[in-house]
């Protein structure tokens, strides 16, 4: 299917690895020019190697860090200083440490909000200007299956993300009809988050083996985790034309594994 995003301008945030890479991948693929970031240096420059190998247009790499607001000021102006405008705008952030209630502190929750909520918050009012003058400018933001259905030792990410989640839909009202905004609610990927959280349970002793750990994360109904790439090209076609009657959805992508009706 050809997504009709040729020539767009699209900036993919904390996309030197995982589902932000794999997103940046999905819309190089299709012919948009994308801009990524990360704050490792060395990563940055692997993954923009490997985003331009799939690449149909033109794809920077820009540095930062997304809980600094300066850092996103000069992402946003990078991406318009390269190609124009901005029209397609796909907020990533990794993820907060894993932990229990009792074992967060004060400090966790407040580097958290700022990680997950306001990157998306500083983002979304830095390119708005960008996304709503040109022909169809879209937001999807990658937040996690966690806001349907609660995660074990994951507080953070369970509480937290529900925040952009609320964004999220108040910004499909808000910014439309010239923006459309929706969110990807990502289960288990192959990742390197998902290792490191498998690695985490191994170490406090959860599972005998990394592949007993992975298997635990398989538990849906396609019975395997995802293929980062399969999230990415959702991305793409939510950014894309085709979609262009969806806005303010909150989509898993999950394999069936929570047990929510809606």
């Amino acid at each position: 299917m050809d997504l009709a995003i040729d020539g767009n301008a699209a900036l993919v945030t904390a996309s030197s690895s995982g589902l932000g890479k794999a997103s940046a991948k999905a819309l190089a693929r299709e012919g948009a020019n994308v801009v990524i970031n990360g704050r490792d240096e060395d990563r940055l420059a692997e993954a923009l190697e490997e985003v331009e190998a799939v690449a149909s247009g033109e794809v920077v790499a820009q540095s930062g860090d997304l809980t600094d607001p300066d850092d996103i000021e000069t992402l946003v102006e990078r991406t318009v200083d390269e190609f124009g405008t901005i029209d397609h705008l796909v907020t990533s952030a990794g993820g907060p440490p894993s932990g229990a209630f009792l074992d967060t502190d004060d400090d966790d929750w407040e580097d958290a909000y700022e990680l997950l909520v306001m990157s998306v918050v500083r983002l979304a009012r830095e390119a708005e200007p960008y996304l709503s003058e040109g022909d169809g400018g879209t937001i999807v933001t990658i937040t996690s299956s966690s806001v349907k259905e609660a995660i074990d030792s994951l507080v953070l990410s369970n509480s937290v993300r529900m925040g952009v989640i609320g964004l999220e839909k108040t910004l499909s009202k808000e910014f439309a009809p010239d923006v459309r905004a929706n969110a990807v609610l990502p289960g288990s990927h192959e990742t390197a988050r998902i290792e490191n959280l498998v690695n985490a349970a191994l170490e406090r002793g959860e599972y005998d083996s990394y592949e007993e750990g992975l298997d635990e994360w398989a538990q849906n109904p396609l019975e395997r985790v995802g293929d980062p790439m399969e999230l990415g090209n959702t991305v793409a076609f939510l950014s894309s034309p085709k979609s262009g009657y969806v806005n303010g959805a909150a989509l898993p992508i999950d394999g069936g594994s929570t047990q929510s009706n809606l």
